[in-house]
């Protein structure tokens, strides 16, 4: 059974898409690690059961504290592996060395185009045809690490940014927790 944290900053919709899936899975998430007090992610946490913490990263002293403490209470869970989704801070290699090839992220965007916190919006304003969603490793940059999985869809052109934004969030409640399944699974064969 594989131990899955996971990190949100929002609303936290993709955190309870993850939760829902693994039920039934040999796998189970532990937490939710938040950076942001009144993420609504907080609230879906409390009505899954799910043990939630906050941590600030609001100055370079504040971030280190809190990733080592983070890095404390994910070991204390006994975490195999953790799931970005809509955590809008960067890791530092403190906790990305912890967790080598062990965290991943969604971004909202084809990567390597529109990197950052308004991947929708960027995509949206960009007039490309093809939109849709990334998953890959977190290394040490800004969405720059290694794909796993794209998935896509043809905009119509006519689409509001709203309509824009529900297609590429019910794309991510069916891809991402899949992906993590499958990684999940691969990670139980390997240990």
């Amino acid at each position: 059974m594989a131990k899955v944290s996971v990190f949100a900053s929002g609303n936290g919709s993709n955190f309870e898409a993850i939760v829902k899936a693994l039920q039934g899975t040999p796998h189970q998430v532990v937490c939710l690690i938040s950076d942001n007090e009144k993420a609504y992610a907080l609230e879906r946490a409390k009505r899954l059961q799910i043990p939630y913490h906050v941590f600030p990263f609001r100055s370079p002293t504040e971030r280190r504290e809190s990733e080592v403490n983070i890095l404390n209470l994910l070991r204390s869970y006994g975490t195999d592996f953790i799931a970005l989704a809509g955590f809008m801070k960067l890791l530092s290699p403190l906790l990305i060395d912890a967790y080598p090839n062990r965290i991943v992220n969604l971004h909202p965007s084809l990567l390597p185009k529109y990197p950052g916190t308004q991947g929708i919006r960027d995509s949206y304003l960009s007039g490309d045809k093809e939109l849709g969603i990334t998953i890959h490793y977190v290394d040490y940059g800004l969405d720059t690490g290694p794909i796993i999985t794209q998935r896509s869809f043809r905009r119509e052109g006519t689409e509001t940014l709203e309509e824009i934004e529900e297609k590429i969030h019910t794309l991510e409640h069916e891809v991402y927790p899949k992906v993590l399944i499958e990684l999940l699974d691969a990670l139980e064969r390997h240990t």
